[in-house]
């Protein structure tokens, strides 16, 4: 299955919420390309690639990108959008594509613990997700937003 992780300017939850799913993928052998974009273009935060890096997943490579820059971006078996403003500029994805949305608060601005706390969420919602796909299922908004326990 195709992944789509999309935030406001994959900057950090998505860019987070990626590299977790890959991790769990990986971990849990489960078949799964994985992708994040942002409604705009910005940079990647250098608070997320620390507070990733402490969990020993390497954000160095990544850079933030809108839709239009990542492969096949109109085939996604799951769209995951992990803000409110990504929720509502949302484009429309053919029938067939699913839709799931968590909100994660913006850890911008704060300090450490608080961007420790988002990536710990995504990494809860993150490795319940890839477990549920393993079984064959899709959770829905709510049991994402339980398992990450926002």
């Amino acid at each position: 299955m195709r992944v789509l992780v999309l935030c406001t300017h994959n900057s950090a939850r998505s860019q987070m919420a990626e590299a977790w799913l890959k991790h769990f993928a990986r971990e849990l052998g489960v078949d799964l390309e994985v992708h994040s974009a942002g409604t705009e273009k910005a940079f990647v935060k250098e608070e997320a690639k620390r507070v990733m890096a402490e969990v020993g997943l390497d954000l160095s490579g990544h850079f933030s990108k809108t839709l239009f820059e990542v492969p096949d971006p109109w085939d996604f078996g799951l769209v995951l959008t992990v803000c409110d403003q990504a929720k509502e500029a949302c484009p429309a994805y053919p029938a067939r594509t699913e839709k799931r949305h968590v909100s994660f608060p913006d850890p911008t601005g704060k300090p450490l613990e608080e961007w420790r706390k988002v990536r710990d969420a995504l990494g809860r919602m993150a490795r319940f997700l890839v477990e549920a796909l393993k079984e064959g299922r899709l959770p829905s908004d709510e049991e994402l937003r339980q398992a990450a326990r926002l």
